[in-house]
């Protein structure tokens, strides 16, 4: 083999491995709480995320939530979705809200490591209840068993979810149409 043909086998071979891995989604540290505080406790006994990172995710989850949460035309059809005591009008979670619109309530947020382990970077997404008493994510892309634990999961999950400001809420036959809030994505666990 010549030089040149080398040098185009290992460019060849190089530019396959770096596609292959821009296939793969880039799995981070994540963990799931069901509040602020159950996070900053586990960062003082020297987490994987510091009391800085639970904040500003917290922050984060909190922006998303007004933003991006599922919104209903009553609150009978949010808690159809999300079960009873777990839903509030769209007036008590933001300030411009109207009163004939129904969020579920938060019910913990994800925390993400974005920066694949080192300090620095968190990300952050609202968890929701389900009617079956599970948990989910805004945009709906996953469900988890429970909203307290640790996992490896997908930067895809830190995804911005679609903004639902200000969109005509959902009624009981769409809602039913989608198959429900929760209904659609993976399912992951958290352990430990």
């Amino acid at each position: 083999m010549t030089k040149r043909s080398k040098r185009v086998a290992i460019a060849i071979v190089g530019a396959a491995a770096f596609a292959l891995a821009g296939c793969r989604h880039e799995q981070v540290d994540a963990a799931a709480f069901p509040d602020l505080q159950s996070c900053t406790d586990a960062a003082s006994k020297g987490g994987a995320f510091s009391a800085q990172d639970c904040e500003t995710s917290f922050a984060e989850a909190e922006t998303l939530h007004v933003e991006a949460a599922p919104r209903y035309d009553s609150l009978q059809v949010c808690e159809e979705q999300h079960g009873q005591g777990a839903c509030g009008s769209e007036a008590e979670a933001t300030q411009n809200g109207s009163g004939s619109i129904f969020m579920p309530l938060l019910a913990g947020y994800l925390i993400g490591n974005m920066l694949g382990g080192r300090q620095g970077m968190s990300a952050g997404q609202p968890l929701y209840k389900t009617s079956d008493g599970k948990f989910t994510n805004a945009a709906r892309s996953s469900t988890f068993s429970t909203n307290s634990g640790a996992a490896k999961l997908s930067t895809s999950q830190f995804a911005r979810p679609t903004s639902t400001i200000g969109k005509k809420p959902m009624t009981s036959a769409t809602a039913r149409s989608r198959g429900g809030f929760g209904k659609v994505g993976g399912r992951t666990g958290f352990g430990g």
